[in-house]
């Protein structure tokens, strides 16, 4: 049996009297009653005694916490709500009392891949201010119970059709990385059964639709290692001290593991900068570290059944694009989209999907009209920047605000009528789609 979630608790249980110390020391050195902490001795000890304790501590789960949001020249709080709540999932709604029902919907479904919906945040703040969101939040699989059963990708793509008939049919869906198979599947098996509840358009950013497309370090070693390798070696069961005691799991801490691994000096230089800045007292440029590694640092366990048909499925055999993925026996056929709109981003240096990885959805959906079609490239940026970042917020997010205005223009015109999953297009100035 795989133990490194036992020795992974071990070795904090280990840490714990260290820290504790550290962060006494660290107290001491930064009081201002102490003539220590206003020099340079005294705060390079504050300094390193911070550095450790971070790099030692348990992150817990962050929080939305967006307070207020300015609307049309007024500030409106921000209010979430859990709509409904799954054994692995909860769909939460950010509510903004007073502002009109009239803006489209977003529901943005967030990876599963070891960090919170959270790392979203700058991504769902972009459209608080113009669109009515909600957004998917994974639960850690080592604290849901054994009673709760299991949770593979089939599961992950009935939640997303779940809720998107809950808020269809004039939703807009997002996937951002690894949802982008998962959603685009649910999209597929909806408008092959003639679902109403389709949605209007999706949003794939940076997903591994392809991934024989551009392949990074990722989709190669899933190759070379093969899916038996995978279970053997990152597969453990949950300790007696959480409550899914003995799930197994693919634990989080593995996958942060493996995300610094690869950009290792980035994440050492990140800190030995924030080490300068605490002795030389620079203390905006520290927060702004605080506050990325808080997010970046807080993963979450995938239960093993999950992580092990994703990495077969999407990265070995490729199912998606080869024409093999199932969902619930029925083969997944991307030909049946006809009616959603698509709209794919890819950033130029991502190093987790390459590019060239999400464009393929535009192939694959070939029953897509053009003109129900964007994709979009984003220049410098890498795989985070695809959703979040400076460069997120005011070149990405304008461009899916026009690419969703331009949809939901087009649903005003046209009366749409399903016949036996097939859809017709009437009256005036209609969005094109193919009977």
């Amino acid at each position: 049996m795989n133990l490194a979630y036992y020795w992974y608790e071990a070795a904090h249980a280990f840490a714990r009297p260290a820290r504790t110390v550290s962060s006494a020391a660290q107290y001491a050195f930064r009081s201002p009653v102490n003539p220590l902490s206003h020099t340079a001795y005294g705060r390079t000890i504050s300094a390193a005694c911070e550095i450790f304790e971070r790099t030692t501590r348990r992150y817990p789960k962050p929080a939305f916490d967006f307070g207020t949001v300015e609307i049309e020249g007024r500030q409106v709080t921000v209010r979430e709500r859990v709509i409904s709540e799954e054994p692995f999932c909860r769909l939460i709604h950010f509510e903004r009392p007073g502002v009109r029902s009239t803006q489209p919907k977003l529901l943005i479904v967030a990876p599963m891949s070891g960090h919170h919906a959270t790392l979203l945040r700058g991504t769902a703040e972009a459209f608080l201010k113009t669109h009515d969101v909600y957004i998917t939040d994974w639960l850690d699989a080592s604290g849901v119970p054994m009673s709760a059963g299991v949770f593979d990708l089939d599961d992950y793509i009935d939640y997303v059709i779940a809720m998107l008939r809950q808020l269809g049919p004039d939703v807009h869906v997002m996937g951002v990385c690894q949802p982008a198979v998962p959603v685009i599947a649910a999209v597929a098996r909806m408008e092959a059964m003639g679902d109403p509840a389709a949605p209007r358009s999706m949003i794939l950013m940076g997903g591994p639709i392809d991934t024989r497309e551009n392949p990074t370090e990722v989709n190669k070693l899933a190759q070379e290692r093969g899916i038996a390798w995978f279970r053997r070696h990152c597969i453990t069961k949950v300790p007696f001290t959480r409550p899914g005691f003995m799930r197994e799991v693919y634990p989080g801490f593995l996958q942060l593991s493996g995300f610094m691994a690869m950009n290792l000096d980035r994440h050492v230089t990140a800190h030995q900068n924030m080490f300068r800045h605490l002795v030389s007292g620079d203390g905006d440029s520290a927060e702004k570290h605080r506050i990325f590694y808080d997010e970046y640092l807080a993963v979450m366990d995938l239960t093993a059944e999950f992580y092990l048909q994703t990495v077969e499925q999407v990265f070995v055999e490729q199912s998606l694009p080869r024409g093999g993925l199932m969902h619930r026996g029925e083969r997944v056929d991307l030909s049946a989209v006809r009616n959603t709109a698509l709209m794919t981003v890819e950033g130029e240096r991502d190093d987790i999907s390459g590019v060239g990885q999400t464009r393929a959805a535009q192939t694959l959906c070939s029953r897509i009209p053009e003109d129900m079609r964007d994709h979009y490239l984003q220049l410098g940026v890498g795989h985070y920047g695809v959703f979040n970042g400076k460069r997120f917020v005011d070149e990405i997010a304008p461009r899916i605000r026009a690419f969703i205005e331009k949809v939901e223009a087009r649903h005003k015109g046209p009366v749409h009528a399903r016949v036996s999953g097939r859809s017709r297009t009437h009256a005036r100035g209609g969005l094109a789609v193919v009977a």
